[in-house]
């Protein structure tokens, strides 16, 4: 049997937290390792439970799910991070993808799909779809100071020159939104060879994970 995910969800409200728990603890792969109702108490929880994934609520009391994503994220061996919310608005997602959250989820999404959320970001994958990148770069543009968008522009630039071919082929695969195994296929590559490429470019990109890397290249093109 392949190792279980451990699970750590974020919600202030009791019931959606028992919701959640029950959604995933009916995955035979999945563990629910602990709760917390605050942002404040996650990187504690964190530290002593060690969660592969850990599903964050965004709007709580005191410290909000996007501040505790960055704390989550900035640790020496973070977590994945899957930011829940009610609102599907550009501003939340962006600003909790550039917090480092490795996708994003409606609480009201199926359970099955839920699960399958967490299987992915173990795995490496993002969550979300080419559709939703292309959607929070034309937000970007529309919203960011023009002077602040060219300076984005310019060092995202900047990072992928310094890309070797086979580096660029790689992050424009992610940037589309391909999985490991498909990107595998299109590349020709062994997966555990595309999962090295993929580390190797959240490295040298200076990137929190995958999602962070499509961004990126998504402002390189300007």
């Amino acid at each position: 049997m392949a190792d279980v995910i451990r699970v750590l969800v974020v919600d202030d409200n009791a019931l959606v937290r028992a919701g959640l728990c029950a959604v995933l603890g009916a995955a035979a792969d999945i563990e629910v390792v602990g709760e917390a109702a605050d942002g404040a108490e996650v990187v504690t929880a964190v530290r002593d439970l060690r969660p592969d994934v850990v599903l964050m609520d965004i709007r709580m009391p005191g410290l909000d799910g996007l501040s505790a994503t960055a704390e989550v994220r900035a640790l020496a061996q973070p977590p994945a991070v899957i930011v829940l919310t009610t609102f599907d608005t550009d501003d939340h997602i962006l600003r909790a993808l550039r917090a480092g959250a490795n996708g994003f989820l409606l609480k009201d999404m199926p359970p099955r799909q839920i699960q399958d959320s967490v299987r992915a970001v173990a795995a490496g994958e993002s969550m979300l779809s080419p559709a939703v990148v292309g959607r929070l770069i034309d937000y970007v543009v529309r919203v960011e100071d023009q002077d602040e968008q060219q300076v984005r522009v310019t060092a995202a630039r900047r990072a992928v020159e310094g890309l070797t071919d086979r580096e660029r082929e790689v992050a424009r695969a992610v940037a589309a939104g391909k999985s490991n195994a498909e990107i595998s296929g299109e590349l020709f590559m062994s997966v555990a060879t595309v999962k090295t490429y993929v580390s190797r470019l959240m490295t040298k990109l200076g990137c929190a994970n995958r999602v962070q890397v499509a961004i990126l290249v998504h402002e390189a093109r300007g």
